[in-house]
């Protein structure tokens, strides 16, 4: 909670941290470690009361994260709801069809499992988090059995630790899967997990029969095998982007507008235009604000079926003197 106060200072009051769900959660999470041992009575953590006390949390994350929101009016952060419905119940939107029919948001793609298991980093980690569970299992049972006492403090803290790890694997796993471009969180995490073949902690059983170095060497030496091949093909990748007609619509820009000139158009196309001419625009792919996604939505009309005159009256009203149009997104047949 302290270090989501701390972030809302350092952004300058961002009012989206105050309602997202990393709040919400905070605030459910709180409420459930204060009222569980009062509500749910019982000598023995039961796997029912942890199945009970995650469907409130979940419940009570949306609802409360959908209440501030509606309070304090704040709708910045709408999509990232209206993207997560879309997964699971075919929910669409504008906002919704921009994001999803870039491939970077779909769901994740089948060659991502098998590159990890080629690597050998996928069957590391499920060897390690296997560990982790039956570690967790049984300090669970001791902890029913014995007090705390103070000389099992560090074995504690390293179980904490774990749990962390673990339950942070399965949310950046989820992410990842739902949301393809997310797997840049899930695939560091799945390295650092990785590492834990390592720790005395959770191998010093099998240390006993072989040298740690020596298993270590072993798996890295496995690893290596697709690992060269896979940096061997990003190497073998010569050449530079090269995109002409875009690069002599910019120096037209330049040469034959106004300083003030506003445009408008595909927003990958505006963020060009802004860096490259100086030029002011009317949107660009910075999402995460409501306006702007309304804004876009006028742009994006050039594109629809309705009358020209209607889409050249609204984008007049944004004050745009040029509307960038592209070709190709009126003749792509992608989704």
């Amino acid at each position: 909670q302290v270090s989501l106060v701390v972030c809302f200072i350092l952004m300058f009051g961002n009012s989206m941290l105050l309602t997202s769900y990393y709040a919400a959660s905070l605030v459910v999470i709180w409420g459930i470690l204060e009222l569980s041992p009062k509500v749910l009575k019982g000598s023995r953590r039961e796997v029912y009361l942890w199945v009970i006390e995650g469907c409130a949390w979940l419940f009570g994350t949306v609802t409360l994260k959908y209440l501030t929101s509606l309070v304090l009016g704040i709708a910045d952060d709408a999509h990232i709801g209206n993207i997560l419905k879309s997964k699971f119940i075919g929910y669409k939107d504008f906002d919704t069809l921009m994001y999803t029919c870039a491939a970077e948001f779909d769901f994740m793609e089948k060659e991502t499992p098998v590159r990890y298991t080629k690597t050998l980093l996928l069957p590391v980690v499920l060897v390690v988090f296997g560990v982790i569970i039956k570690r967790c299992t049984f300090k669970t049972e001791m902890s029913m059995q014995i007090c705390f006492c103070v000389v099992d403090v560090f074995g504690y803290l390293f179980f904490f630790q774990l749990v962390y790890h673990a339950l942070q694997l399965l949310a950046y796993s989820v992410l990842a899967i739902l949301i393809m471009r997310l797997k840049l969180f899930l695939t560091p995490h799945l390295c650092v997990m990785a590492s834990l073949v390592c720790s005395k902690q959770l191998f010093g059983w099998l240390f006993c029969k072989i040298q740690p170095k020596t298993l270590v060497f072993a798996i890295l030496a496995l690893m290596a095998i697709e690992g060269s091949a896979n940096l061997q093909t990003q190497w073998n990748i010569m050449g530079e982007f090269s995109n002409l007609p875009q690069e002599e619509l910019l120096e037209w820009i330049k040469v034959s507008t106004r300083q003030d000139a506003v445009f408008a158009g595909a927003m990958p196309t505006m963020a060009s235009v802004k860096l490259s001419t100086l030029r002011p625009i009317v949107n660009h792919p910075h999402y995460e604000d409501a306006g702007l996604r309304a804004r876009t939505k006028v742009v994006y009309s050039m594109y629809s079926r309705k009358p020209a005159k209607e889409v050249k009256r609204e984008l007049i009203k944004l004050g745009v003197n040029y509307y960038i149009l592209e070709e190709s997104l009126c003749v792509s047949r992608k989704k």
